[in-house]
């Protein structure tokens, strides 16, 4: 890099909220003879450090206005910072005109993200979409030939080091790499603005989609070692994997985000106060074992005991604090991902035995009824669609056949609904007493997955020496209409005697008048859920 790519820094202007690091940074500054010109709280904060600083206003000429609305859209300022320093008739202007240089722009944002988080009234909201920030943060980053612009903390000391090691200069790759995150940052901020502002608009697909997030991990590798990939988090701010506090463990994987975030979804349908201790675990993307108990211990040797060998090297999601005593049942095999909204101190040291192990703790459980987006790509664009938020575990249930299902069952059948819920399509899921004892996962024919979960309920039963397959006396659930018979009736031939199912085939008729004739209890709930 030629001695031409560096450009001092005379003169440094900082407006921000987020005043971490302020002082330090501006001492820094101070100590290289970087004249500083600041507004409000920042200037304040600079002066009482004993830093010396020079208001905007004063810079300007010109008072501060409407509430602080106009303090630096000002030519003084942006013409400070647009002009470009080997152009004569730039020089000429700011000559004219008395407009100083400035060199190093220093600006976080109106934290209008984190006031929508709390949910202040529109007024609010409105109050805290900034205007002079982003026009300055767009100005310095156009400018970037000439000009530094920092938008978070975290690049004060990187940029300190640089001014220290090239007599108050930068270098041309530094100024571009900040121009790009600058514009990152405005962008991402304009798009938390569109999107709140549709919400309030009551437009869940607006014309124009603006997406945005902040990157969290760099990832090794994506599904397969040959493709890239990274996790970004998006202003959601919802409980689970986003938000989660890696305790222990190696760095997770593009294949653990999915699966650990399909896990604790799932798992998070099971209100522990509603429904009690319960557990679900993971892998590829679909449940190999769901159940709740007595005890957490009870509801992860129950989902364990639904497929052992699939549960190797899987994901594990519970509903509530993580004890000792499940921790001591949950390393008996070798596991992925454990994510929980807590852990005692005694499990945690358990874990930590098993040094490549994860544990994940969140703090809490998402809440399954609130809405969101998801997001597929498609070649040239998206698909977008709202999260499946229903209330699976109180549907509106039909009776369709002749006879109804006992109490037990009713509870199984709506336990299985829920579950078929995070199982892909197509997908049918043999229940018993709380839990899951056959799943089918994602085959192309109904009667397949039918087959598939009742040869997993064999294979459990005969895991521990039983004869008789656990689905025998189980209920079956469908993640969707049973197109003819021949579905049902495989599930009644391994041992169904309850089935859920969303009802609306051309041929409901046929399928009920099966169920009669084997004396199956049916009901219809009205609504599919369709995972692709």
């Amino acid at each position: 890099m030629s001695a031409s790519d560096y450009q001092r820094v005379s003169r440094a202007l900082i407006s921000v909220s987020d005043k971490t690091g302020l002082v330090e940074f501006g001492q820094a500054l101070a100590e290289l003879n970087i004249e500083i010109l600041s507004t409000g709280g920042s200037a304040k904060m600079l002066a009482d450090a004993g830093i010396p600083v020079k208001e905007v206003a004063e810079h300007t000429k010109f008072p501060e206005m409407m509430d602080g609305r106009v303090k630096t859209l000002h030519p003084m300022i942006h013409g400070g910072i647009l002009a470009l320093r080997d152009n004569d008739d730039h020089l000429k202007a700011m000559n004219t005109h008395d407009i100083g240089p400035i060199d190093l722009v220093v600006v976080n944002l109106y934290p209008f993200e984190e006031t929508v988080a709390k949910g202040a009234d529109f007024h609010t909201c409105i109050e805290n979409i900034d205007i002079g920030g982003p026009a300055m943060i767009r100005s310095a980053a156009k400018n970037y030939g000439f000009v530094n612009v920092i938008v978070e903390a975290s690049d004060y000391d990187h940029v300190i080091a640089e001014l220290k090691a090239n007599d108050g200069k930068t270098s041309n790759q530094t100024r571009k790499k900040l121009a790009a995150k600058a514009y990152a940052r405005t962008g991402a901020y304009d798009a938390a603005i569109s999107s709140w502002y549709a919400e309030q608009l009551g437009e869940d697909f607006p014309d124009r989609l603006v997406l945005a997030g902040t990157r969290q991990q760099s990832l090794r590798y994506g599904e397969n070692p040959h493709q890239s990939a990274a996790f970004y988090a998006n202003s959601e701010n919802r409980i689970g994997i986003a938000t989660a506090t890696q305790v222990q463990g190696k760095e997770l994987s593009y294949n653990n985000y999915n699966d650990t975030d399909a896990a604790f979804e799932l798992v998070a349908e099971f209100d522990p106060v509603v429904s009690g201790p319960a557990c679900a675990i993971i892998k590829h993307a679909n449940p190999c074992g769901v159940a709740t108990g007595s005890t957490l211990s009870d509801a992860y040797k129950t989902a364990f005991a639904c497929d052992t060998t699939s549960a190797f090297g899987g994901i594990i999601a519970v509903n509530q604090l993580l004890d000792e005593e499940t921790a001591q049942e949950i390393v008996k095999i070798f596991t992925e991902v454990i994510i929980a909204p807590d852990a005692t101190d005694e499990a945690k040291a358990i874990i930590a035995a098993k040094k490549n192990l994860r544990l994940l703790l969140t703090g809490g459980l998402p809440d399954p009824n609130i809405g969101g987006r998801l997001v597929k790509s498609l070649a040239g664009g998206y698909l977008i669609q709202g999260r499946d938020n229903a209330l699976t575990a109180t549907p509106e249930l039909k009776v369709v056949t002749k006879r109804a299902p006992t109490e037990q069952e009713l509870a199984d059948l709506k336990f299985a609904f829920t579950v078929a819920k995070h199982v892909k399509s197509n997908a049918i899921v043999y229940v018993r007493d709380g839990a899951t004892v056959g799943i089918g996962a994602g085959q192309m024919s109904r009667v397949d997955s039918s087959k598939i979960a009742a040869s997993k309920s064999l294979e459990a039963a005969q895991n521990v020496g039983e004869t008789e397959a656990r689905a025998n006396g189980s209920v079956v659930a469908s993640d969707a209409f049973f197109p003819f018979a021949d579905g049902l009736l495989a599930a009644a031939e391994a041992g169904a005697t309850a089935v859920i199912q969303p009802g609306g085939s051309m041929r409901d008729d046929e399928v009920i008048a099966a169920a009669d004739e084997a004396g199956l209890a049916m009901a219809f709930t009205g609504m599919r859920h369709f995972r692709h």
